[in-house]
């Protein structure tokens, strides 16, 4: 594709916008008036909290509650509400509501941030997005309120509710309640829980799936990417749910000492904040190995395309499955709900999957090498792994290796959370676009063996 308008290609549009948004941000944190101790914030410090909170992922290495003041928490709740709205989302909007002409080259820049192929509507989406947005933060805010101004006053209460209820549902698991807790004191109050759980499942799912749902009546009628999305957050949520709580039902760490009913709740949050979120209701650290291991997995898939989840997305992961399925029976198409999926979207799937995982896999070993001989090192390297899934799937769950690391694992947190956000394959398209030629030479066909 040939540069366009202001010599930007729309495919160089979301990596490089994300970039100026991180600085920005990182340079107003830097500020003494957004520390409550007065002091310039170290710029690694501000440039992690401004990368995490602009890739909606949630970790931290300074408490978001107790070291910022409300200057500095009011631009972190700016840069997730970017993050993730989307840039060229918002701007979009701008841009119609001063009644600006949208060019073709604002409408393909638009389509690459909401992840959508298609060209008509993009202008709609945008504004059902933020429609979408409003509606749900509005509504979680003035719930979350019913909680939040009896424990904490009417203003700080009122702030919390709008603060958690942006960060939930734009998947961010940032929180204002301090001392690293999260939404730990809240772990036997189904109401607050439920309330997160519900704002982070409908940011998961992606706003064209709620737009769909919204315009469609019955699940028949429904696209097969909205379709493919609901059904494997189900069985994403309910099959999480029951490993966690068979894992850890006797562990007194986590949920053990709890009653029943607030076991299966805590597990079911957990099962739905490892998806995309980063809030938790029990301590990461203390989780069983084999916990671990699924939270990795679960992450790994993430939520749905085109909203504000992280992970590979629920229909890269379930395109896989499909398409090893249709191989293992003998099917040349990959078939799921009357419909084929095209070899192209398994190939891109195929991509997206298998960049992710080396280069997380690549991190994790980097990360694991810079902390050998420092106090992240001690925690091991499952832990260590589980952080840098956290960071690449933009979940935000942590073991406490990125308030004890170096600075260098910060940097590595920092890359593999940009990268996750962005993606790896949208990444590697703008750094080779117009570097490649059009093939017009095939080479004979040759077989090799497989497997």
């Amino acid at each position: 594709m040939q540069k366009m308008r202001h010599g930007i290609k729309p495919i160089n549009v979301l990596p490089l916008g994300f970039v100026f948004i991180i600085l920005t941000g990182a340079l107003l944190l830097m500020l003494p008036i957004s520390s409550r101790d007065g002091a310039s914030l170290p710029f690694i410090n501000a440039l992690f909290t401004a990368t995490s909170a602009s890739c909606v992922t949630g970790l931290v290495v300074v408490d978001t509650g107790t070291h910022f003041t409300l200057f500095g928490q009011i631009v972190i709740l700016i840069l997730i509400q970017l993050g993730g709205l989307g840039i060229m989302t918002i701007s979009m909007i701008l841009f119609s509501m001063t009644g600006r002409k949208i060019s073709l080259h604002d409408r393909l820049s638009m389509a690459e941030g909401l992840g959508e192929s298609r060209l008509q509507g993009i202008v709609r989406l945008a504004r059902g997005a933020l429609l979408v947005t409003a509606v749900f933060e509005l509504l979680g805010a003035v719930l979350l309120s019913f909680q939040f101004i009896p424990d904490y006053g009417v203003f700080r209460g009122i702030w919390f509710s709008v603060f958690h209820s942006v960060s939930a549902f734009c998947n961010a698991g940032f929180d204002l309640l301090g001392g690293y807790r999260s939404m730990t004191i809240y772990q036997s109050n189904p109401f607050v829980l439920f309330i997160i759980m519900g704002l982070i499942v409908a940011g998961g799912l992606g706003f064209g799936v709620i737009i769909n749902v919204r315009q469609t009546r019955g699940f028949r009628r429904l696209r097969l990417h909205s379709k493919i999305v609901l059904v494997g957050t189900l069985f994403m949520i309910v099959a999480g749910t029951l490993l966690f709580l068979w894992i850890e039902y006797e562990n007194p760490k986590t949920i053990g000492n709890l009653p029943l009913f607030d076991k299966i709740v805590n597990s079911l949050f957990q099962s739905i904040t490892l998806r995309t979120a980063g809030f938790n209701s029990i301590d990461q650290l203390a989780l069983h190995d084999a916990s671990k291991g699924v939270g990795i997995l679960v992450m790994l898939v993430g939520g749905g395309p085109a909203g504000t989840a992280g992970g590979l997305k629920i229909t890269t992961v379930f395109t896989l499955m499909l398409a090893a399925r249709a191989y293992i029976r003998g099917q040349f198409d990959t078939v799921i709900f009357g419909r084929t999926i095209s070899l192209e979207q398994v190939r891109r799937a195929l991509t997206i999957t298998l960049l992710g995982v080396i280069f997380l896999l690549g991190m994790a070993t980097m990360l694991s090498f810079s902390e050998q001989d420092m106090p992240a090192g001690s925690l091991g390297l499952l832990n260590q792994l589980y952080e840098a899934t956290s960071a690449f799937c933009t979940v935000g769950v942590s073991t406490g290796v990125s308030a004890a690391g170096s600075s260098v694992t910060r940097v590595l947190l920092i890359l593999l959370m940009y990268a996750g956000r962005v993606g790896l394959v949208t990444v590697a398209m703008s750094l080779v676009e117009g570097t490649t030629k059009e093939v017009v030479l095939h080479y004979p066909q040759e077989e090799i063996l497989i497997g």
